[in-house]
């Protein structure tokens, strides 16, 4: 992996700039309004719930997500990636986990309120430390396969910051996508549809939805 050092090809230093003002925008704004979340999870009783532990792990994971885009709106604005390729790996590490833990923490958003609301039945403690253990851990090992070989992070266009190099078309990358986006895309994409679906149908036959 090379590092970079000069703007791409096809790439003005104006354009550069204008996507690492998008990002830093991008990214205050979703530390600002995760950070409340988070803040206000901490020091409200009435929030301090298992349903909303799960809402907490959803913040969490964005707030890394803006992290990242903090990251990559830096190296924007200087025009160069200055971090290195172990600066790239983690860049991409990082960004990945986040990315990963947030889908999963919507699905574990829409199973609990399916949970609660059809039945009728408040959502443990230890279920909810156990999911959101789970959301994590499983993005961890999955955002860590690439740095042991099976996928790889690479610049992306821009060369200002690192995500998966979707431009390998190998069977080493190609079985990689396909298992991951399984598993991290249609699993957790399945169970929100179902979770709201049958929501909808319980609380529409039960002639509560408007009031929940």
């Amino acid at each position: 992996m090379a590092e970079t050092s000069a703007l791409p090809t096809g790439f003005g230093e104006l354009e550069v700039l204008a996507v690492g003002m998008v990002l830093l925008v991008e990214a205050l704004s979703g530390l600002s309004l995760n950070t409340l979340t988070i803040f206000s999870f901490c020091k409200t009783p009435e929030l301090r719930t298992p349903c909303h532990l799960l809402v907490l792990s959803l913040a969490l994971a964005d707030s890394g997500i803006s992290l990242n885009a903090l990251v990559a709106a830096t190296s924007s604005l200087l025009r160069r990636w200055p971090y290195g390729s172990d600066g790239c790996q983690a860049h991409g590490f990082q960004g990945f986990v986040t990315a990963l833990a947030s889908i999963c923490s919507s699905a574990a958003i829409a199973w609990g309120r399916y949970h609660h609301y059809c039945t009728r039945s408040q959502l443990a403690w230890n279920s909810a430390v156990s999911l959101v253990l789970f959301v994590w851990l499983s993005s961890a090992f999955w955002a860590a396969l690439p740095l042991l070989g099976w996928g790889h992070y690479d610049y992306e266009p821009l060369g200002t910051c690192c995500t998966l190099d979707y431009s390998k078309g190998d069977r080493n990358f190609t079985s990689f996508l396909f298992t991951m986006s399984f598993f991290n895309f249609a699993m957790p994409l399945f169970i929100t549809i179902t979770s709201y679906s049958l929501m909808e149908q319980k609380l529409g036959k039960s002639g509560h939805l408007q009031a929940a």
